[in-house]
């Protein structure tokens, strides 16, 4: 299960897999302030919101996609199939580029411009490419890999 806390709301929204939900929470009272459904989830699992584009990014690992939740409205605007298992999301802000990390190495970028999303490019980084960070100075995205040919490694990926 993982969770997003707004700063902004002070509410925290977490991913609730056998419901196919997002539910968010006001911290200061405990209660469940919303139940959003997602069509199309199967074992959403990863969750990105970028507070300032209104947007919600969620990675199905059961069924390999990636659903947008567009927060004013809170429906799923749209989907997109990713590499198997995805699992962590990873923002360049000053980019706008999102990154879907998973289990069967395959790693795509979506680009986002106010509340359209548009898949930008994928790439093959070797298995269990599920960790992911982004340098939002250089732009250069950073994947921890348990093993490549029986050793740890580091793949480092520049943008073209």
């Amino acid at each position: 299960m993982k969770s997003w806390r707004s700063t902004v709301t002070r509410h925290i929204f977490v991913n609730v897999q056998t419901r196919r939900q997002l539910v968010e929470i006001d911290l200061s009272t405990g209660a469940i302030a919303a139940r959003i459904d997602l069509p199309g989830a199967d074992g959403n699992h990863g969750l990105l919101i970028v507070g300032q584009a209104r947007l919600a990014f969620i990675a199905c690992e059961g069924n390999s996609k990636l659903l947008v939740l567009d927060m004013r409205t809170m429906r799923v605007s749209q989907s997109f199939d990713v590499g198997r298992n995805p699992d962590v999301l990873a923002l360049d802000a000053s980019a706008s580029t999102v990154y879907v990390a998973g289990e069967g190495g395959v790693v795509p970028m979506f680009r986002f411009d106010g509340t359209h999303v548009a898949k930008v490019g994928e790439g093959s980084l070797g298995p269990n490419a599920h960790v992911v960070y982004v340098d939002p100075a250089t732009h250069r995205s950073y994947f921890a890999l348990k093993d490549l040919n029986g050793h740890p490694a580091l793949r480092i990926m520049a943008p073209q």
